[in-house]
């Protein structure tokens, strides 16, 4: 059985008992980093054993394949969410169905809903981009394409991008659209930051260094200007959001 374990994105207390006894109980677990893994296993005295998953490595998938097709209990984690979702997992787990064998993804932990449900924003339908592609124009054309079907847009920004993705979001769906920017989410510093794109692009260019992973929110033009009631709603939740942090 292949076994998708959800990881904290910063918080260790938000890990669930049920993830806890996978990790404990398999054969052996497949992560991005074992640097980073380990302090996680370290803080739960977890000791089953850590191996590297390189996802883009052939041979690392088929080392994990092999394992899984000896009947070998594997779990996949990532350095924080959930695997399979922008984060390594996708791929094993199509060789894994595609071979017969029995995958369960746990729930959990992950930056998108987590970072969705606290913006204000429309959630019940929603187009997710994840990491942008490097090249300009590939960056400007998901954009334009993502805003067109009038969803709610998230995707995951370092935070040295972050500006430059605000400046091109800003571009393809106009400075009045609805935005809120997530940064560090469950941990000490943790950010909300709200308002139109223009506004959450000007105090993140006040600062004189951004550090922490960001996510990154859109809310959909043609929803807001089709309602100008859930406008109102929308902006006086987004107000509240503007620039702040748990107490």
């Amino acid at each position: 059985m292949l076994y998708l374990v959800p990881t904290p994105i910063g918080n260790l207390d938000d890990i669930s008992p049920r993830a806890l006894r996978a990790l404990g109980s398999v054969r052996a677990v497949f992560c991005e980093d074992t640097r980073r893994t380990r302090k996680l296993f370290s803080h739960f005295k977890i000791s089953t054993p850590l191996l590297r998953y390189n996802e883009r490595d052939e041979r690392s998938r088929q080392g994990l394949l092999a394992r899984l097709q000896e009947g070998q209990d594997i779990a996949v984690v990532s350095d924080g969410g959930m695997p399979g979702l922008s984060d390594p997992g996708r791929r094993i787990v199509e060789l894994a169905r595609a071979a017969g064998i029995g995958v369960s993804a746990l729930p959990g932990p992950n930056a998108a809903t987590t970072a969705l449900a606290g913006s204000g924003l429309p959630a019940d339908s929603f187009v997710m981009l994840g990491f942008l592609p490097r090249s300009p124009s590939k960056r400007n054309r998901a954009l334009r394409e993502a805003a067109s079907l009038g969803k709610t847009v998230v995707l995951y920004e370092s935070p040295y991008r972050v500006l430059r993705a605000l400046q091109e979001a800003e571009t393809a769906m106009g400075p009045s659209c609805r935005a809120c920017a997530a940064r560090e989410m469950t941990k000490v510093h943790e950010e909300w930051v709200g308002g139109t794109i223009s506004e959450v692009r000007t105090v993140l260019a006040g600062r004189g260094e951004l550090l922490g992973e960001f996510v990154l929110m859109f809310g959909p033009k043609d929803k807001a200007s089709a309602n100008g009631e859930e406008t109102a709603t929308q902006t006086e939740g987004l107000d509240s959001l503007r620039s702040s942090r748990p107490t």
